[in-house]
């Protein structure tokens, strides 16, 4: 099960000046593509789950992760869900995207999981959107603020995860308030927010 705060922030400028406030802190840049997949025959999707390959697209090392998620819940800034994550060679993963059908005859761990207990046949592609992640080790927890982006608009998030995620909620929000950035409860997914094709209105708390 992983858990993880997750805060919206409203615009680009909010975004700007946290990641400023944050440079002391910064440990690392990830320039995210994610791609998700459900089975031919809706076999994921029809269980809330979802199939995701993910590319670190730096030059020096690239790296790819294939990743399940299933039973995503997300209720005040809290995200619970389950996920099953391992790494893949960035080779492999690039034949993959190219051609879902290659999923059935990859070696990983994830996938035989994911066609054994589903009975998955066939993988279909359902697109997907790129994610510029930076990381901050700041206090005794590692954040990540994100900017999105989908077709049809960006969006801009904090993400922490937590065994303790009401204790560093309230971390993170008094630090927000102390330093005049406004944020509000994530209340979609990333995921849910592409496949909805738009994005939540933001609601200031």
């Amino acid at each position: 099960m992983e858990i993880e705060v997750k805060l919206r922030l409203p615009n680009k400028a909010s975004h700007q000046k946290l990641t400023s406030i944050l440079s002391p802190f910064h440990i690392a840049t990830h320039h995210q593509r994610n791609t998700f997949f459900d089975g031919a025959a809706a076999e994921l999707s029809s269980k809330r789950a979802v199939l995701r390959l993910r590319f670190h697209d730096e030059t020096q090392l690239p790296k790819c992760f294939v990743t399940f998620k299933a039973n995503a819940v997300l209720a005040n800034g809290v995200s619970r869900v389950e996920e099953d994550e391992e790494e893949m060679d960035p080779g492999i993963g690039k034949a993959c995207l190219e051609d879902p059908q290659k999923l059935m005859d990859a070696d990983s761990r994830v996938l035989r999981r994911v066609r054994e207990e589903f009975g998955v046949k066939g993988f279909a592609s359902l697109g997907g959107f790129r994610n510029v992640r930076n990381v901050y080790k700041w206090k005794e927890v590692k954040l990540e603020v994100d900017e999105v982006n989908y077709d049809f608009g960006d969006m801009y998030e904090i993400e922490c995860e937590s065994v303790e995620p009401e204790r560093v909620k309230g971390m993170i929000t008094e630090f927000l308030k102390e330093n005049g950035i406004e944020y509000s409860d994530s209340v979609m997914s990333k995921f849910a927010i592409f496949r909805a094709g738009k994005l939540p209105s933001y609601c200031k708390l």
